[in-house]
């Protein structure tokens, strides 16, 4: 009892001010920061859950709807295949009836460029013959008419043009070849001699003769060009049929090939969209598979941080009243202390945590896994002794009789160049000092219950401002900074 009273008004005024590091380790801002964590957390794993079964009715609508393109697919394939045989057939019978009415065009061209060369034998005779009667003027006939005794030649001439006038066709040319053409007085020089207008008609028959030889040879020729024409216009039609249906059959088989085309693209994206949401349902799945254990973990404390937030007040005084009286009591006095506390908390209607926990309130993990390492004992009571030390605002007062809490601290501070000094060293004012200056640890062992009365401004931290440093009046007056 007597280590827990404090000896100096100064002393107590300290106590009240023990709540102030232990609100800033309860700060609003990291008990939010640990519930949001955790919260957004649970709030993830709820919408991958969410996610997989979207994926899951996603997958199961879009199968089959890829087995129904694949069906497609096959479907078209078939159909094409046999329109393909088709379209193949067809232009194989266009191809022969193609050559076909190649050859009768052929055959048609050669026929009628014979005609026209046999015509064109005759030609410059025909010409020739109406090139004379173009010549003959109405008075040249008059001479002949008035002719009482015309000459032979004039009256052999004048024969052959009653015959061409009065005799039949088809016997007009008989009598002009065996009375006239044999005859070698019908001939235009000789009958030029007796009349040029006679000559010109004698012209006129023997060209007339000419031409219709030509023309007899000719006719049958015509007659059958205008067959073989009769007949390419004929298969030319049947051909333009078939192109026709050839282009229709091809028409068919290219609209066939563009749906495929279609389907084929159709289906390759279902195939890519199940293929992606099978890969994104495996991860997630094995995802929340993963973490299933961790969302257990994370909704219980979620559900401690808002207990605990609720129990906010409660704790922080149970916390700063254990920091700052019950630091020299035994584990069951405090037990007993705090067990009153938190009656009384109740009775006041504050909310704290029960049982309460010290260390679980104001200790880190991670802290103290590394004092247990350093050399820290790891029963309750130590821990607890642990946190009282880091959180207390005086220089704390260890009774230490088998050398642990003294390891534990020379380990803890061993990388801040901490200096451990005994009162009855000659330099143990100047290490004072040092530390004090340079902001170095100071470990005083072997300490009684009475201390040397010239650490009380520092025990007490009687410190003024001075510039921008602090100063404290120990032995002397030196700068340091806390």
């Amino acid at each position: 009892m007597k280590a827990s009273r404090p000896n100096h008004p100064a002393q107590r005024a300290k106590l009240h001010q023990n709540h102030q590091p232990v609100l800033q380790i309860f700060s609003t801002w990291t008990f939010f920061n640990q519930l949001t964590n955790y919260v957004n957390g649970l709030d993830k794993l709820a919408f991958a859950a969410e996610q997989v079964a979207d994926m899951q009715i996603k997958l199961e609508e879009l199968q089959p709807q890829l087995v129904l393109a694949s069906e497609e697919n096959e479907k078209l394939l078939t159909v094409i295949a046999t329109e393909s045989v088709t379209v193949e057939e067809q232009r194989v019978k266009v191809k022969a009836e193609e050559e076909i009415v190649n050859q009768k065009a052929d055959a048609s061209k050669a026929l009628s460029d014979e005609c026209r060369a046999d015509l064109a034998e005759a030609q410059p005779a025909l010409e020739a013959a109406l090139s004379a009667l173009d010549t003959l003027k109405p008075s040249d006939i008059t001479i002949v008419k008035s002719m009482q005794n015309p000459p032979p030649g004039v009256k052999l001439v004048m024969e052959g043009v009653c015959v061409m006038r009065d005799i039949k066709p088809d016997k007009i040319m008989q009598r002009i070849r065996k009375d006239f053409m044999t005859n070698p007085e019908f001939d235009p020089t000789k009958v030029a001699r007796a009349s040029s207008a006679a000559e010109g008609l004698c012209k006129w028959i023997l060209a007339m003769e000419q031409y219709d030889r030509v023309a007899k040879i000719v006719a049958p020729k015509r007659i059958k060009l205008a067959e073989a024409e009769a007949e390419l216009t004929e298969n030319m039609a049947c051909l333009k049929k078939t192109q026709d249906a050839l282009a229709e059959v091809e028409a068919k088989l290219e609209n066939l090939q563009n749906q495929l085309k279609s389907t084929q693209n159709e289906k390759k994206r279902l195939e890519d969209e199940v293929s992606n949401c099978a890969t994104k349902l495996e991860r997630a799945t094995k995802l929340i598979g993963g973490l299933g254990g961790e969302k257990d973990r994370w909704r219980q404390a979620a559900e401690y941080l808002e207990k605990l937030y609720d129990n906010l007040i409660g704790d922080v005084l149970i916390s700063a009243g254990i920091i700052a009286y019950l630091g020299p009591f035994t584990s069951t006095y405090r037990e007993e202390c705090i067990s009153n506390w938190i009656i009384q908390c109740k009775q006041q209607n504050i909310t704290c945590s029960e049982p309460f926990s010290l260390t679980q309130c104001l200790g880190d993990p991670v802290k103290i896994q590394q004092w247990n390492i350093d050399g820290l004992p790891r029963d309750a009571f130590s821990i607890d002794n642990s946190v009282i030390v880091a959180n207390a605002r005086r220089w704390p007062l260890m009774i230490d009789p088998q050398g642990q809490a003294n390891k534990w601290i020379k380990n803890m501070e061993k990388d801040t160049g901490i200096t451990v000094v005994k009162l009855t060293d000659n330099d143990f004012i100047r290490n004072l000092e040092n530390g004090i200056q340079f902001g170095t640890p100071i470990l005083l062992e072997n300490v009684g219950e009475d201390l040397d009365p010239s650490l009380e401004p520092l025990l007490l931290k009687q410190t003024f401002k001075q510039g921008d440093l602090f100063t404290c009046f120990c032995m002397k007056m030196y700068n340091y900074v806390f």
